[in-house]
């Protein structure tokens, strides 16, 4: 390979592609057997009971910081690339992403009645599609039109199961994500005020290699696993950015358009598939994913 670099280059960006497969694999399957009205079990599925750590919130001095990756570090996606000084405000993160528990207290509180929670492009889309809860949850309480959290279940890639009020919600759009964040008087971090905080943490988590192929309670601070999570960012091009030559280039770039940034992971991604610089990115309305939430302020 040493005589090959551009080889050696193209088999590294193919084995990372297709761990992108493996994971979208994953939430394809889910997707697909969660509409077969038999709810067929992918496998079964470990189950962890633990209570999530209180929700903390971290405090960034801001300042100027720097993102994105180096290219000649290790690998990275064209699109974590070049690395970058940012200017930040002083802010505060949460130290885990939202849990169903707390996203349950958004919905009985009436929070996909309050247009006033909403975008504008999120308010249509919740009307068309009659969205009452994340992708996946049905109430089956025993009082027909009352949401309470003992009658909530998910479907599960292990099948259906009684909501975990303790792990990351998951399978919001990001219309969900902000509008929630707003109720809670938050809002979500930028990409670049996630990866600086994310930094100062390991790179541990929930990934798909511990086989619970769900997210679980966050016992400790973490950034990485369990879910993706929404940030403010839309995804562009960081600045000096250029596409690689030839049909490599359309790897990324021709994406930076219509979609918002996600970071760090699932319980579906390969550990060893992960950085803190890594930029997942889908559209707004998208819910299939590991997609969940965490706050800033």
């Amino acid at each position: 390979m040493r005589d090959r670099p551009d080889f050696a280059a193209r088999l590294e960006l193919g084995i990372n592609h297709e761990q992108q497969h493996q994971e979208l694999l994953l939430t394809d399957i889910k997707h697909n057997f969660a509409i077969n009205p038999l709810r067929p079990v992918y496998r079964e599925l470990p189950q962890r009971a633990a209570a999530a750590a209180p929700m903390e919130w971290i405090a960034h001095p801001g300042g100027v910081a720097a993102i994105g990756a180096d290219a000649k570090d290790g690998f990275c996606f064209d699109n974590e690339t070049p690395r970058h000084r940012v200017f930040l405000q002083p802010y505060r993160i949460a130290s885990r992403a939202v849990t169903n528990g707390e996203y349950l207290e958004f919905i009985e509180a009436g929070g996909y009645r309050t247009p006033e929670l909403w975008l504008s492009d999120g308010l249509r889309t919740l009307r068309e599609r009659k969205w009452e809860a994340p992708l996946y949850w049905e109430n089956r309480g025993e009082n027909c039109g009352e949401q309470a959290a003992h009658g909530w279940q998910y479907y599960t890639l292990g099948g259906m199961r009684p909501v975990d009020e303790h792990a990351p919600v998951c399978h919001v759009s990001y219309y969900e994500a902000d509008a929630y964040a707003r109720w809670r008087g938050k809002r979500l971090p930028t990409e670049a005020e996630w990866e600086n905080a994310a930094a100062l943490h390991p790179l541990r988590g929930n990934f798909a290699d511990a086989g619970l192929l769900q997210p679980a309670a966050q016992e400790t601070c973490t950034f990485h696993g369990d879910v993706w999570q929404w940030t403010a960012s839309a995804y562009l091009p960081y600045p000096g950015f250029r596409t690689l030559p030839g049909s490599l280039g359309e790897y990324n770039g021709k994406f930076m358009s219509g979609q918002m940034v996600l970071r760090g992971g699932s319980c579906a991604t390969p550990q060893s598939h992960m950085r803190t610089g890594y930029r997942n990115f889908f559209y707004a309305p998208d819910r299939w994913q590991f997609m969940g939430i965490r706050l800033a302020e």
